[in-house]
């Protein structure tokens, strides 16, 4: 039987110089060690042998197996290379000198209203800043009146890692920085605190027409002495005109937020459907676009801001629905699919 491994050693060894793709090499792996292979009938005829022999003809045929294995790696790395050089041998040369051709594509709808908002916000008085998307616990929660184990916690699915910081599950963890960073120009200069800090954000939830795992948020807030609800209706009632370029009809109805006292949820009637209903806005008629409200004196606090002698309004502008209102997509899931058919279509009309 050990001419059979002999004799099997050098049939693999010639056949694998002949073979010339990745499928015949499959072809040949198969033919030699899979459950029906050449090397496993061998293994299989070890039954009529003496338990001296099964054992010094196992190995050899177990030596044989790894072998056969690696030689065939060997090859498969050997085609794969092969098939590289011949895909880049083929390739037309081309002037890397050449200048880029800026007619070609178009900014994702996202970013374009993004732009728009800053834009819009920066004439108004704002400034725009930009903030990581990893931040700490403290940052993202217990800055904004959200302590350890409160329940508030629940309502965003996060994305923790193993260094204990998180992927920032709303673009109010700026606040607290923020607060801090222009605080003091506040109480010495008496120049009001107003910024905005659009951002990605990261939320472990099912995915569906209205709902995606990441999305993009504009968190704004403004802080000076008398400060109430109705700056806060203006500018969003002002925002919202300029993107649209008309009146939007607008709603505000009560919502909980830890980090804003009194909360609302500001509602636009969906432009997709006009109002009717359709599975963008839950056949409601309305989509939630932008938790608002007065910030929490404990929030202010934390900031080193006195909430007796100073109030202020925050709002989390929702990036990804209102370029679904302004732009009429049907599936928030269009929006990072990559794909170019849904995404080829939009230009900067500004």
């Amino acid at each position: 039987m050990e001419n059979q491994i002999i004799a099997l050693r050098n049939e693999i060894a010639e056949k694998l110089q002949t073979v010339s793709d990745l499928q015949e090499l499959d072809g040949l792996r198969v033919a030699y060690l899979g459950k029906k292979g050449s090397i496993t009938t061998l293994l299989k005829g070890m039954k009529d042998l003496s338990p001296e022999e099964k054992k010094s003809f196992g190995a050899k045929v177990n030596e044989l197996k790894e072998e056969t294995t690696e030689k065939i790696e060997k090859k498969m790395e050997e085609l794969k290379e092969a098939e590289i050089q011949k895909e880049l041998s083929e390739m037309p040369l081309f002037d890397i000198t050449t200048p880029a051709d800026t007619d070609r594509g178009s900014y994702h709808p996202i970013t374009l209203v993004q732009r728009q908002c800053e834009t819009i916000f920066k004439s108004m008085g704002f400034a725009v800043i930009d903030y990581p998307e990893i931040v700490t616990d403290y940052e993202c929660f217990e800055a904004l009146n959200i302590p350890k184990h409160h329940p508030a916690r629940d309502m965003q699915d996060t994305y923790y890692l193993t260094n204990g910081q998180l992927l920032k599950s709303h673009t109010s963890a700026a606040q607290n920085a923020i607060l801090k960073k222009y605080g003091k120009n506040l109480k010495e200069n008496g120049v009001p605190i107003k910024a905005i800090f659009p951002g990605r954000c990261f939320r472990n939830e099912a995915t569906d027409a209205c709902h995606e795992n990441t999305f993009f948020q504009m968190e704004g807030v403004m802080v000076d002495k008398d400060i109430s609800i109705s700056n806060l209706i203006y500018f969003m009632k002002t925002m919202l005109s300029e993107v649209f370029r008309k009146d939007i009809k607008v709603r505000l109805r009560p919502g909980f937020f830890p980090f804003v006292e009194p909360g609302f949820e500001l509602d636009i009637s969906c432009l997709i459907c006009g109002g009717e209903g359709c599975p963008s806005c839950k056949q409601s008629g309305w989509l939630e676009l932008c938790p608002c409200g007065m910030i929490h004196p404990n929030v202010l606090r934390e900031g080193g801001i006195d909430p007796d002698e100073y109030t202020g309004f925050a709002f989390g502008l929702g990036l990804t629905r209102l370029a679904m209102m302004k732009y009429g997509v049907k599936d928030i899931r269009n929006l990072n699919s990559g794909s170019l058919k849904a995404l080829s279509q939009f230009t900067d009309d500004e």
